[in-house]
């Protein structure tokens, strides 16, 4: 249960992100409000997986998850290219992230 929680959170770690840059220094209202749930629900299923799993490994997933599909997001929106190069380098994130959950 702990990992399917891990995964959600991180998850919702990118929707946070995502939203923060919407939000436009906090000006604009819907965002806002998206990134500020988001970032309340990942936090908190963060905590809730770490009381199960180990800290650093929780903590790395979660990251793992959240800069991966932040940046698979921006690039679907077209903010951000998708390099042959930085594909690779988020291939090999995904590869440290399972790695990490094999051994753990």
């Amino acid at each position: 249960m702990a990992w399917i929680v891990l995964i959600a959170s991180g998850v919702l770690e990118a929707v946070w992100a995502t939203a923060l840059g919407a939000t436009k220094g906090f000006r604009r209202p819907g965002p806002t409000v998206v990134f500020a749930v988001a970032l309340t629900l990942s936090m908190a299923g963060l905590a809730y997986a770490m009381q199960s799993l180990p800290v650093g490994t929780a903590y790395a997933v979660w990251v793992g998850i959240g800069a991966v599909l932040t940046v698979l997001i921006a690039a679907a929106r077209r903010q951000d290219k998708l390099t042959p190069v930085r594909a690779a380098l988020l291939a090999g994130l995904i590869g440290c992230v399972i790695g990490l959950k094999v051994v753990s």
